[in-house]
C-alpha cells in the first residue's frame, strides 16, 4: 500500500449538513469524527459550538459553512458567518460562491465576495474552502474561478456543495487541480463515497475530500492495511 491510515483519515472532512439530522444525529456523527481520527467535522452553523465541545482533546478541527447551499446571501451575511464562526471555535471555512453571478459574468461581485469571506476567515485564524458547484457551471467558469481564488488567498478550491444535481467529477478536479497554483488546495465532495473513489482522486492531487460515509471509507482502509 502506498499510504496510511492518517493520510487517508485527513482527508476526510466528515459532513454533517443534511438538513434532517437532528441533535442527536449531530452529536453521533462528531463522536464517529474524533473516534475515526480524521481532518475536520463540517457542521451546520448552529452545531458549531457543541462540535468544538465533542471534539476536545482530539486532532479533529471544528468546520463550518458559509452561505449555503446556494451562496445566494449578501456578502455581508457571509462575512458575519465567517467572523462569528471563527470566534466561535470553526478552524476552516467551506464557503459557496454566488453561483447566479458566476454565470451572469458578474466578477468584479465574485471577487470581492469571495476576498471578504476569505479575509474574514483569515483574520479569524480560519482557513477557507470556496464552493464553486460545478455541476451549474461551464468550463470557462471554473477556470475563473480558480484564478479568483488564488488572488483572494483561499485555502481550497471545493468542487460543490454535495446537494446539487452533481458532485466531483474527475475532469473537474483534473481541471481546477491545472489551474490552481500550488499553495491551493483540491477539495472533492459528492459521490465520494468508497476507499476506491477516494484513492482515484488522490491520484489527481486532490488532498481533501467531504464524505459522509467515513465509517465504511476508513474500515476498508483498515482491512486493506491488515492484509
Amino acid at each position: 500500500m502506498d499510504y496510511t491510515y492518517e493520510q487517508i483519515a485527513k482527508m476526510i472532512d466528515h459532513s454533517l449538513l443534511n438538513p434532517v439530522m437532528t441533535d442527536a444525529d449531530m452529536e453521533a456523527g462528531c463522536r464517529i469524527a474524533a473516534q475515526y481520527d480524521v481532518a475536520t467535522v463540517c457542521v451546520k452553523p448552529y452545531w458549531l459550538k457543541r462540535s468544538v465541545e465533542l471534539l476536545a482533546g482530539s486532532a479533529v478541527k471544528p468546520t463550518i459553512t458559509v452561505g449555503f447551499p446556494h451562496g445566494g446571501h449578501t456578502t455581508a451575511i457571509k462575512v458575519a458567518e465567517a467572523r462569528e464562526g471563527a470566534r466561535d471555535g470553526a478552524q476552516e471555512l467551506d464557503m459557496v460562491v454566488n453561483i447566479g453571478k458566476v454565470l451572469g459574468g458578474d466578477w468584479d461581485y465574485v471577487r470581492a465576495d469571495i476576498a471578504a469571506v476569505v479575509q474574514a476567515g483569515h483574520d479569524g485564524g480560519a482557513l477557507v474552502k470556496v464552493i464553486f458547484e460545478n455541476c451549474y457551471l461551464e468550463d470557462a467558469h471554473k477556470i475563473a474561478l480558480c484564478g479568483i481564488c488564488a488572488e483572494a488567498g483561499a485555502d481550497f478550491v471545493k468542487t460543490s456543495t454535495g446537494y446539487a444535481g452533481g458532485g466531483a467529477t474527475m475532469e473537474d478536479l483534473e481541471l481546477m487541480r491545472a489551474h490552481s497554483p500550488a499553495h491551493v488546495q483540491v477539495k472533492a465532495a459528492g459521490g465520494i463515497r468508497s476507499l476506491d473513489a477516494l484513492l482515484q482522486v488522490r491520484a489527481l492531487g486532490v488532498t481533501r475530500v467531504g464524505a459522509s460515509r467515513t465509517v465504511d471509507i476508513l474500515e476498508e482502509c483498515k482491512r486493506r492495511l491488515a492484509d
